[in-house]
Parts: C-alpha cells; sequence; structure tokens
C-alpha cells in the first residue's frame, strides 16, 4: 500500500479555514504532553494524533482491564487480556492510525520528582488523570514555568473543563483553592457515560489545536460544565485571578514540593499504589519466587501475581499496584512479603 502523503491524510482538515495549510504545519511541530490515558486521555489522545499534533507524550502509570472498555476507546478485549500498561497499548495504536506523529508512552506516575523531566520540553499539558491531587502537581508546575494546561474531568455523565493560561486566566488552584480529595466522586461510586467522555474530551481537543495553530484569542475563558443526560450546561467566568491565590499569585507550590503527598487510590477501583522508584526489579526472577505463592503472569512491562483475595501488579521500577485494600498497611505488608522490603 502507498504511503499516504501529508495533504492527503489532512486535506479535510486543511479545508477548515480555521486551520488551513498554515496551521497545519503549525501542528506538525507541537509538542504535547497528556497527563492520563484512561477515558479523557484516551479521546483526548486519539483526537489530537489523528489531527496532526508531531508529539505526543502518553504518562500513564496504570495497566488496562476489562472495565476500562466501555470507555476508554484506544484499547480493546486482547489489550486488556494481556494487562498491557494503557501508555504502551496507546501510542501502538495511535501509531498505526497516524504514522506520521510520534508518540512516546511513559509507564510512570507523575509525581514531583519527575514533572520536570515528563512535562518540561512540551507546549501544552492535558488533563487525562483521575484524582485532584496530580492535577494540582500539573498546576504548581505549569504556572511556575508559565506552561499553558488544559483540566478535563468526567464522571457520571458530567464532563468539565478549563484552560489554564498562565499570566491571562485563573488557575485551578484559583478555581479549587481546598484539596478535593475525598470530596469528590469518582467512577467507582457514581460511574460514568461513555458519551460525556467523549463530549468533554473533543471540547478539550479543539482547545488545543486554537492554541497550536495560532487562535488564542478564541480559546474559552471559562469553566465549563456539562451534562449530557440532565441537559445541563453552565460556565463559569475564568479569565480573572483569585487575588489570594496561594499558586499563581502568592507563588507557593507545595505539590510541586511533595508536600503531604498522599497513597492515591486509582479511580474504579478498590487498590493501592506503592511507590519504590529506588527498587529495580527482575521480573522473570520474582515470576519465579512467586510461583510457588500464587498465579503469575508477566509480559515485557509488567508482572501480576494472584493470592486471593488480592492481586498485584509489580512493575520493572518497584512500582506496584496492589488491589484488593484501600488499606496502606496491609498494601506495604503484601509489598514487602512478596516483593521485598
Amino acid at each position: 500500500m502507498p504511503e499516504i502523503s501529508f495533504n492527503d491524510y489532512y486535506s479535510r482538515q486543511i479545508l477548515f479555514r480555521g486551520i488551513g495549510a498554515g496551521g497545519q504545519r503549525k501542528l506538525a511541530d507541537a509538542r504535547v504532553a497528556i497527563a492520563g490515558c484512561g477515558a479523557t486521555g484516551s479521546a483526548i489522545a486519539s483526537l489530537l494524533a489523528r489531527a496532526g499534533v508531531g508529539f505526543l507524550r502518553i504518562i500513564d502509570r496504570d495497566y488496562i482491564e476489562p472495565s476500562n472498555l466501555q470507555r476508554q476507546t484506544l484499547f480493546d478485549e486482547a489489550d486488556a487480556a494481556e494487562f498491557l500498561p494503557k501508555a504502551a497499548a496507546a501510542a501502538k495504536r495511535l501509531s498505526q492510525c497516524n504514522s506520521k506523529v510520534t508518540i512516546e508512552p511513559q509507564i510512570e506516575d507523575l509525581t514531583p520528582g519527575n514533572v520536570e523531566a515528563l512535562l518540561g520540553d512540551c507546549a501544552l499539558i492535558m488533563d487525562g488523570t483521575d484524582n485532584f491531587e496530580t492535577r494540582y502537581l500539573i498546576n504548581d508546575y505549569a504556572i511556575s514555568k508559565g506552561i499553558p494546561w488544559i483540566y478535563t474531568a468526567a464522571i457520571g455523565s458530567v464532563g468539565v473543563t478549563m484552560n489554564i493560561l498562565p499570566g491571562e486566566t485563573a488557575c485551578v488552584a484559583c478555581m479549587f483553592p481546598e484539596s478535593q480529595r475525598g470530596a469528590a466522586e469518582t467512577c467507582d461510586t457514581a460511574g460514568i457515560l461513555n458519551a460525556a467522555v467523549t463530549a468533554i474530551g473533543a471540547k478539550a481537543a479543539a482547545e488545543a489545536l486554537k492554541f497550536f495553530v495560532g487562535s488564542k484569542d478564541l480559546m474559552r475563558r471559562t469553566l465549563l460544565t456539562q451534562d449530557l443526560w440532565w441537559n445541563d450546561y453552565a460556565e463559569i467566568p475564568a479569565d480573572t485571578v483569585r487575588a489570594d491565590c496561594r499558586c499563581c499569585q502568592q507563588r507557593e507550590f507545595p505539590h510541586l514540593s511533595g508536600e503531604n503527598r498522599p497513597h492515591i487510590s486509582l479511580c474504579g477501583r478498590n487498590s493501592v499504589q506503592i511507590h519504590e522508584k529506588s527498587k529495580v526489579i527482575d521480573l522473570a526472577g520474582l515470576e519465579q519466587r512467586l510461583a510457588a505463592h500464587g498465579a503469575v503472569r508477566r509480559n515485557e512491562f509488567a508482572l501480576r501475581f494472584w493470592r486471593e483475595p488480592y492481586e498485584m501488579t509489580i512493575f520493572p521500577d518497584g512500582r506496584a499496584i496492589i488491589k484488593g485494600t484501600t488499606d496502606i498497611g496491609i498494601a506495604r505488608s503484601l509489598y514487602a512479603r512478596f516483593v521485598g522490603a
């Protein structure tokens, strides 16, 4: 099959007067980091890759399971059966959709220790995360460096998005000054409508395209909320910073410095993540050791171990996700017992 030319691939988008040939060339030079590749992250990544954004770094700590497939459009049943990392599976799928873009998967948990390496060389950050702790970290970093980012979330039938343009708009800490941990519903408690994910992801992706083609003046300066089931729609002005904002006004960045960083339970799952970034794991050797204690499966990215009623997924850098508990003490005990102190 002959290679598809640049103009053929993007011909319909070039015809759109808001982009044109010049805008398409600007998109080809764009660099975007997508933090999280679950439901909203998958929708955003797919749209930006197909639109021709030249470089996408997809950052995600998690692996694919069957409950993801209802709304996470880049994955299929085979991916779930192989418990592939979301970042790796997404990169493979997007490269098949558009070989003209560079997709860089990072199977990582975004932390204060790696945020500079993962986000620092990109011109725009897209939010595909599932928790406010990580969003506050992104916000701290983006404001401290003057990098624009787009907050996006979906729960139930509701989607929310907001453009954060440092020096021009409010930031997430302006709009949500107190931690949302423990106050917000999750996919596990409220469920999620896949149409809500796709709709809000499309709005966020459109804002990203405006940014890169030179139509920044058309980017929305509001916090947008839309409910696809109950037909509610609201916009709150976000074009003015809050005078006492600890982030964009007082220049205090506690999440960037790692102050009081909590252990995070993942969206839609009864599980805890263990961080052991200084530990390097020989997965082949660990597979042999664990075989006598339960069922074990391994691929090039991770090892999965079942010891009823728990399930452990261990990554080569020492990180692990323990499913079956939200008790940090139990999770750490299991890690020490089967992986090592």
